[in-house]
């Protein structure tokens, strides 16, 4: 893999009218064709490095110091000064196939002290799983170390194929460590708490054990004490929302229905393609015949988009984007923006012009501490890049 390379050329893109109604409120889909607002505020977009090759998250840390990871494997370090330096870590053991390999990356809330980040990757000890990793960053980034190997283990994996296999990781505002996983592409995963599969996990950062107050938790050590929500196909982003600690998640859909989600604990998400054995990707995404079962926030109908990654804008530099979500998408390529209520019940849906079809596949937007969003594309062949985005 060719080592990313620091492009410090700024690329102001011009700004494009969406086309389409906005969305009604009612969690109705479209792939967010709704109209751009009027007040939008333009935007810059800068190309920070290049040469990455499937990069799936990024995390900023304090310093200002952008860590980016790569589904093959492999991180790299962006420093203040523009340095982009590859960090040093063991990835011997990576399984990495499809859509499975090294995942979600977030660090520590007390990252500055303690230097702790973790990823969600997939894994050959004893046979492949998906597991959850503690590292310590060395302070000059030049190196990581495992702490805790794993964190939390016993996820499954789709040996075969690596298909659905989930996995965000990010912190919540009570400092919880939310993990979402996929389903796997096996039909029970979804709907059994006895399997960490096709669900967003909650455990304490420092141990990976179950927090005690989590909605399933028992006297035992099963896997539905760590389990928070269940249902889901295949959780590609999470989101904190600023101010109200609200958690949304981003779920892949079969042939229709990409979904956000407003998370609780408890709740079932509805995703039960259990077809006597097979897995049947005709269900609807949300089943309306499962009692209890929570609509999305945000569906695509059809056809799917392929959202990703997602994060919340927050800060009054970025205007009437000021607490908007935006998601990642995959397959209509651009930056989907979702406006919510208080409760959150969309209220506005639209692309964000200056991202739309330009850069290719987006995987994960990100807020940095500097208040800036940084967005990876996945592209693939060494051609991907980590792009920042501010108001102009």
């Amino acid at each position: 893999m060719p080592a990313p390379r620091l492009l410090p050329t700024v690329l102001c893109a011009a700004l494009l009218s969406a086309c389409g109604a906005s969305g009604d409120g009612d969690g109705g889909g479209g792939g967010g064709t709704g109209a751009t607002p009027t007040d939008a505020p333009e935007l810059r977009v800068t190309v920070v490095a290049d040469g990455l090759d499937h990069p799936w998250d990024v995390a900023q840390a304090p310093d200002g110091t952008l860590l980016v990871d790569e589904r093959a494997g492999g991180l790299t370090a962006v420093l203040p000064d523009g340095t982009v330096r590859e960090v040093a870590a063991d990835f011997d053991d990576l399984f990495a196939d499809g859509e499975t390999g090294l995942m979600g990356l977030a660090l520590d809330p007390a990252f500055d002290r303690n230097r702790r980040f973790y990823t969600c990757q997939g894994t050959r000890d004893a046979g492949p799983a998906i597991e959850v990793l503690a590292w310590r960053m060395a302070a000059d980034w030049s190196a990581a170390t495992r702490v805790a190997d794993p964190l939390i283990g016993g996820i499954p994996v789709n040996e075969a194929s690596g298909r659905h296999g989930g996995c965000r990781v990010e912190f919540a505002a009570d400092g919880a460590l939310l993990v979402g996983t996929g389903d796997n592409a096996v039909g029970t995963n979804p709907q059994d708490l006895g399997t960490l599969a096709g669900k967003v996990l909650r455990a304490d950062p420092a141990t990976g054990a179950a927090l005690p107050d989590n909605p399933f938790a028992g006297p035992g050590d099963g896997a539905q004490d760590l389990v928070w929500t269940y249902g889901h196909r295949n959780v590609q982003g999470l989101a904190v929302r600023p101010g109200s600690g609200q958690v949304f998640s981003v779920e892949h859909g079969p042939d229709r229905d990409d979904e956000v989600n407003l998370l609780q604990p408890g709740a079932n998400h509805g995703w039960d393609p259990d077809g006597d054995g097979s897995y049947d990707e005709s269900v609807p995404m949300t089943d309306p015949d499962i009692p209890g079962a929570v609509a999305a926030v945000w569906s695509s109908g059809n056809p799917t988009i392929a959202t990703s990654g997602a994060t919340f804008l927050a800060g009054a530099d970025w205007g009437s984007y000021d607490g908007l979500l935006v998601v990642g998408v995959q397959k209509d390529t651009g930056l989907l923006a979702l406006r919510l209520d208080e409760e959150g019940r969309l209220v506005e849906q639209f692309r964000v012009p200056e991202l739309e079809d330009r850069y290719g596949r987006l995987r994960t937007p990100q807020l940095g501490t500097d208040g800036a969003l940084y967005v990876t594309t996945d592209n693939g062949d060494g051609e991907d890049q980590l792009l920042r985005v501010e108001p102009a």
